[in-house]
């Protein structure tokens, strides 16, 4: 199975990186997974966007701590099932975070975690909570694809390690800042820190740096909008997975530039 896995998308910027790239990728994949949790104007996701990625060609989305930013999430997440949140939050949370999905024939189980580092420490330990998934899907089949939704290294590394051997990849997003570390650990599964983000190349994970760079300054809040003047950039990663032991055989980080003026056919 070849999957590609597309870190944090911000706003329309990410939305037009995401089409231009499916474009050349969409029939050379058997499965799009994108992090949709800063899809719709920077924080969270509408219905709108939602239906605008599936028509891209997205099969299933992953989120974290965001996803909640629109209200109107809470009108449809639960009759979404390819649209997952942290699997960690608590229980009677809407919406789902992990499920036992079929594409092309061919079964596989779908994790979205959140780390707790500088997050939600409300949240259920996502270590524990990937013990309970594991028994549950691993009944059901070998490939096991986890989003691991986290802010520091140090937790996406431990986590790495510690469901390596069971979980076929485990893929961190977030932080927007995709990381060289692609590797394939000791017990066959594949790994890599942080996917990247896909939006404006030039902005601060995505935002417009002036509003950013004055919180910094002066220490106090400020108002924080997607970038969206400034050419694209693309990350995400491609990843071959053997059916029948779900071990991970290849994975490659994907990055790719893309100036204002090749987007004149994306139109989003």
């Amino acid at each position: 199975m070849r999957v590609l896995a597309v870190g944090d998308i911000i706003g329309k910027p990410g939305r037009k990186a995401l089409k231009y790239v499916l474009r050349g990728y969409r029939d050379l994949v058997d499965l799009v997974i994108v992090n949709v949790e800063n899809s719709a104007g920077g924080f969270g996701i509408t219905k709108k966007v939602y239906e605008e990625l599936k028509s891209m060609g997205v099969d299933f989305m992953t989120s974290g701590n965001h996803i909640w930013d629109k209200k109107e999430v809470y009108e449809f997440i639960n009759s979404a099932p390819d649209l997952l949140r942290p699997a960690n939050y608590p229980q009677g949370v809407p919406g789902r975070g992990y499920g036992i999905f079929e594409k092309k024939g061919v079964r596989f189980a779908l994790i979205n975690l959140m780390g707790r580092s500088f997050l939600d420490s409300n949240l259920e330990n996502p270590f524990a909570t990937f013990d309970k998934i594991y028994r549950e899907v691993s009944q059901e089949t070998p490939i096991i694809i986890v989003d691991f939704h986290a802010e520091t290294t140090s937790e996406k590394w431990a986590f790495g390690i510690y469901a390596d051997g069971r979980a076929s990849l485990v893929y961190g997003t977030h932080t927007h800042v995709p990381t060289a570390d692609q590797v394939i650990l000791k017990g066959g599964t594949g790994y890599i820190t942080d996917v990247g983000m896909s939006g404006c190349w030039y902005s601060v994970i995505g935002m417009k740096p002036n509003a950013v760079i004055e919180r910094f300054i002066k220490g106090i809040p400020q108002k924080y909008e997607v970038e969206e003047k400034e050419d694209l950039v693309f990350n995400g990663i491609l990843v071959d997975i053997d059916e029948l032991s779900g071990k991970t055989l290849r994975i490659e980080r994907l990055q790719q530039y893309i100036k204002k003026d090749q987007l004149a056919e994306v139109m989003v």
